[in-house]
């Protein structure tokens, strides 16, 4: 079983290891975690942390506050560079045009819910208490 090489496609490697190396997740603990709580769906289905990834596969990783969908072009059970990385998967259409519109519904309803710029003093406390009592 060869090891690290990026073009190397037959080496076996487990998934929470290979979702590591594509620096979905900062740890190898991280991930298998992700896995095991059901997180990461591999071929549409939940998976094992143990689970030997294939090229053609395709794995649904939670990202923030969206999921991607990718598939897997190459195996790697070592971790690379991001520009390297990035070369294991490829996420799809579909996951892509889902995040944009995620993202700018985000932005929008940012808009509806203002934050405060500062929180209120002492005497803007009394008056929401007052308020909410009433």
């Amino acid at each position: 079983m060869s090891k690290g090489n990026p073009d190397d496609t037959g080496v076996n490697v487990r998934l929470d290891k290979w979702l590591w190396a594509a620096r979905f997740f900062k740890t190898r603990g991280i991930a298998r975690e992700m896995v095991q709580a059901g997180k990461v769906h591999y071929n549409g289905q939940r998976a094992k942390p143990g689970k030997t990834v294939e090229p053609g596969a395709m794995v649904k990783v939670p990202a923030g506050w969206d999921i991607k969908e990718v598939e897997v072009l190459k195996t790697s059970d070592k971790r690379l560079s991001a520009s390297l990385a990035q070369a294991l998967y490829k996420e799809t259409e579909k996951s892509i045009a889902q995040r944009e519109a995620n993202q700018t519904a985000r932005k929008l309803s940012a808009f509806h819910s203002p934050r405060p710029e500062h929180r209120p003093d002492k005497k803007q406390r009394r008056q929401i208490i007052k308020f909410k009592q009433q």
